[in-house]
Order: C-alpha cells, then sequence, then structure tokens
C-alpha cells in the first residue's frame, strides 16, 4: 500500500517492489500522476484519493510547483507558497478516505508493506490507523517536516505511536523511517 504515490518510478518507496513482481495499491490524489501510475504501472491498483480521518469527503488538495511537495495541508501549501521558491499552482477538489476504508475495500490477505508520503499528514494518517484490525509487516513512513530554509524537524509523534502499537525502528534515511512489527522481527 502506497499511500502519497507521486511519480510512480523516480523517489518512489514501492517501485522496486513493483519491477521485481509485486503488486499493490497505490494511492495518488494528484490526477495527472494518478493517470502516470495507471500506465507505468498497470498491475497496481491505482486510487485517485487523499487519505484523511474521514470517509468521503471532498476537501482542498493544494498542488505546487513541485509535486512533491503538494499536500492537503493548507497551513503548509500557504508556508511554502509566502517563502517563494514553491508556488501554489492550483487547488483541487479531491475525495478523501480513511486508510482502514482503504484497506477493507483493497485486501484480502495481510499487507507487508505501507508506505506513507503525504506532506503534513503522515502523523494523521498514522494515528487513524487501527493496529487492531490490521498487522502490516513493515513501514516506511517519512518522518520529517519539509522546510526550505533547512530547518526540518523529526515527527517525534510518529515514533511513539508505532512503539505503543508493537512496532519498532529497522532502519532510517534522512527523511524516512523504516518501522517493523515486533512479533515477526
Amino acid at each position: 500500500l502506497d499511500i502519497g504515490t507521486n511519480h510512480p518510478l523516480m523517489y518512489n518507496n514501492t517501485y522496486l517492489f513493483y519491477k521485481n513482481g509485486g503488486q499493490g495499491v497505490c494511492v495518488e490524489p494528484n490526477p495527472k500522476l494518478a493517470s502516470l501510475i495507471r500506465k507505468l504501472r498497470p498491475r497496481d491498483k491505482c486510487l485517485n484519493v487523499g487519505v484523511g480521518q474521514n470517509d468521503n469527503a471532498i476537501i482542498d488538495f493544494f498542488s505546487l510547483s513541485s509535486h512533491t511537495l503538494s499536500t492537503f495541508s493548507k497551513e503548509d501549501a500557504e508556508k511554502l507558497d509566502k517563502e517563494g521558491r514553491y508556488k501554489i499552482i492550483e487547488i483541487l477538489k479531491i475525495p478523501i478516505k480513511n486508510i482502514n476504508t482503504i484497506i477493507k475495500e483493497n485486501f484480502n490477505k495481510p499487507i507487508d508493506l505501507v508506505s506513507i508520503d503525504v506532506e503534513g499528514w503522515n502523523e494523521e494518517i498514522i494515528d487513524s490507523f487501527d493496529f487492531t484490525l490490521n498487522r502490516p509487516s513493515c513501514f516506511c513512513v517519512e518522518t520529517i517536516n519539509f522546510s526550505e530554509n533547512k530547518k526540518e524537524s523529526k515527527l517525534n509523534s510518529i515514533f511513539q505511536i508505532f512503539e505503543t502499537n508493537g512496532y519498532s525502528v529497522y532502519g532510517e534515511t534522512y527523511l524516512n523511517t523504516i518501522f517493523v512489527n515486533k512479533d515477526i522481527h
């Protein structure tokens, strides 16, 4: 399950698995990128929605000049726009679904990997995840807030949520942290 897939090949946490025969569900709110995902990764199912705490709401999605920074967070988008290097190029109305609903509707067996990179909403998604219903083997989560002025900060609450729910840190890049289920690690 790749939430915030963005480009289906470049800078993508799940492409290597796809390239080696894997398949799954990609979730991408940007309609242009969702179309590209469908074209370049036909074995994957692609949902052109966002992920939030509610189901079936339609909310503003801020498409930025760097599509990797596009977000549902009005505050984050406006901050980047104001700082000057990245601009809001359009605001789209996009439906959102809860992560647990996406899993229930699209998976009939346990999930091996959940990748989450959604600029500004990573904590909210992890906080809404029902660990009593779903116990993926591994999560790859962006655990740092982007900052144009190089003053990024770690999202410490994400680490606490995973620890409380029986996951431990397996590895870390500058941007992402790999959490593994302690029951199988």
